[in-house]
Parts: C-alpha cells; sequence; structure tokens
C-alpha cells in the first residue's frame, strides 16, 4: 500500500524473491437443488440446457485459468494440472476442485475460483426447472507447497558461527554488512550466532578457522565474501579441501535462484558440505547476493541437519 496524489493506492504484491516449487491448492462449493427430481434429471441427463456434469466442469476449468484476468491482484502463472469431480449427497452435490502449479505462488484463489463457476454454470442450468437452487459454502480445503509451509518453523537447536572473509573490513577499510546481515537472518529462524569473526582474504587463516570452528559448538557455520574472481577470492580454495561431504545442490540452487535475478550470478564459485556434523556455506561478501542466498536456500536447507543425523525424511 503506497500514498499516490494523498490516496492509498494498492500494488500487486513483489513475488519476484519467491522461488519456484509445486503449489496444490483443493477448494470445494456445495450447489443445494430443492428437489429429488432435480438431481434424478442430472443423473440422467435430462437437464434441457444440457449435461450439467460436464458443461459445468468445462465453466470451471475456464474460470480456473482465467482467474488472473478478473481478480486484479492474482498473478499470471501457469496452471499444469485442475480436477473437477462431483458428489451427490441427498440434495446436495459436492463441487471439488483440485489445481497444482510449479510457480512462485499459490493457486488458491484459481480453486475457489473454479468452484464457484462450476456451481454458478450449475445454477445457471438448473434453474428453468428448479427455482429452489442455492450456492453454498464456497471454500478452501486445503494448501501446500512454498514458503508458508516452513515460515512458522524455528531452529533453536542449531547454533552458528559466520565469519566475514574481508581485506578491506579486517583493516578497518570498510564496514561490514553481509556478516551482520546473515545473523540478522538467523535470527529470524531462531538461529544464535554464537561466533561472528571478520578474517584477511588468506588461505591458510580462513582454513585454520574453519577447522577451529567446526564441531559439536557450531552446527552451521557460514563464510561470506571472497568467493569470486578476483586474485584475493580464496575462500573456496580454502574450503573446499577440508568438505568430507559435499553438497552441490545447495550452491547450484543458489546460483540459479541469483542467475535468475542477476546475471552475473554464474560467476560465484562458492561450495556447501559437511566437515563433521558441521553444515559449511560459503556465501558472497555483497549485502545483496546473501539476502539472495538465503531466500534461495533457506529454510528448507536446515532439513539436511535431521538427515545427516540419520532421521527419517518424505
Amino acid at each position: 500500500m503506497k500514498l499516490t496524489n494523498g490516496k492509498k493506492t494498492a500494488d500487486m504484491v513483489n513475488i519476484t524473491k519467491k522461488s519456484s516449487t509445486l503449489r496444490i491448492a483443493i477448494a470445494t462449493a456445495t450447489v443445494k437443488v430443492s428437489k429429488q427430481e432435480t438431481i434424478e434429471a442430472i443423473e440422467q441427463r435430462k437437464i434441457p440446457k444440457g449435461d450439467v456434469f460436464e458443461f459445468a466442469r468445462a465453466a470451471g476449468l475456464l474460470g480456473v485459468k482465467k482467474t488472473s484476468d478478473l481478480i486484479p491482484d492474482c498473478h499470471p502463472l501457469p496452471i499444469e494440472y485442475t480436477s473437477i469431480t462431483y458428489a451427490i449427497d441427498g440434495l446436495e452435490i459436492r463441487i471439488t476442485v483440485e489445481v497444482h502449479t510449479i510457480y512462485k505462488t499459490g493457486v488458491e484463489v484459481e480453486a475457489m475460483h473454479g468452484a464457484s463457476i462450476t456451481a454458478l454454470t450449475m445454477y445457471d442450468m438448473l434453474k428453468p426447472i428448479d427455482k429452489g437452487v442455492e450456492i453454498q459454502n464456497i471454500r478452501l480445503e486445503k494448501k501446500s507447497g512454498g514458503k508458508s509451509d516452513l515460515k512458522q518453523l524455528q531452529f533453536p537447536e542449531i547454533k552458528a558461527a559466520v565469519v566475514v572473509c574481508s581485506d578491506s573490513v579486517f583493516a578497518g577499510d570498510a564496514q561490514d554488512t553481509s556478516g551482520k546481515a546473515i545473523v540478522g537472518r538467523l535470527e529470524q529462524f531462531g538461529i544464535e550466532t554464537l561466533k561472528y569473526e571478520v578474517l584477511q582474504d588468506e588461505v591458510n587463516s580462513i582454513r585454520e578457522k574453519a577447522l577451529e570452528l567446526c564441531g559439536s559448538a557450531h552446527q552451521l557455520l557460514i563464510f561470506t565474501g571472497g568467493t569470486g574472481l578476483s586474485p584475493r577470492d580464496v575462500t573456496p580454495e580454502a574450503v573446499a579441501p577440508l568438505i568430507e561431504r559435499n553438497i552441490e545442490g545447495i550452491m547450484e540452487t543458489a546460483r540459479r535462484y541469483g542467475q535468475e535475478r542477476m546475471p552475473y550470478a554464474m560467476l560465484s564459485r562458492s561450495v556447501a558440505g559437511f566437515i563433521g556434523e558441521t553444515l559449511i556455506l560459503t556465501f558472497p561478501g555483497s549485502k545483496n547476493g546473501i539476502e539472495e542466498y538465503i531466500d534461495a536456500l533457506f529454510p528448507q536447507v536446515l532439513h539436511l541437519f535431521k538427515v545427516n543425523k540419520g532421521q527419517s525424511h518424505t
């Protein structure tokens, strides 16, 4: 919400920071008729306007796909699966609409809009033979996918260390923003940073610090800086030989996410993996790069701690 000429205006929600994931929504609506003869006419395909179930299903499919054309704040998105089914219980017809997409935002409104249009089409087709038709209880039954499933999760059992690799910050010629940004973002997930340090861009110093901080005190160790291609960017060279269990998919995900937003993200040489029981991540040195990496990886990357300990997972 912002002010334009003194008036409040609403903008479409910015979803550019979100990642595409499988998102599912199920919505229902109920059409209630007033007499058993109407139900029998529907089942026997004797409604004058045509086959109610099939006409309404076709309309519902269009309703799902056209949602963003009619609801101002709904983003256009790919509809990759829609199912519309019916169940008759007495004088009630229950409509169930299930919608799937792989995208940055969910399909709850699409599913409810599809259920609404299906119900309205049934109403229109039935009203010539039944003046008592009603539409009831259009609602969302279930949704899944995206970070909304994870945003309430807290990880107080995880303790972190954050190390800034920067000659200029170490010398006092520049202020650190990236390390502090990491500490702040970790706090959002209930993760306490027990150690925060600044080092020069030196292989031996970085390597020694990694070995010092990997252990029972810290489950998560994040280095920021030194992952690019300048002569002093040596963090990957320092850290990679120490990693016992490399997890290439972590940084593949971060680079792909960054590449969709900034063309130079492909130049990052960040690495990730376990040293003992400590997960080590190497992040870029810029604050924007930090924000993108955390948006791309957290909190789902923290699932690795359960997997590493051999707990069951799905």
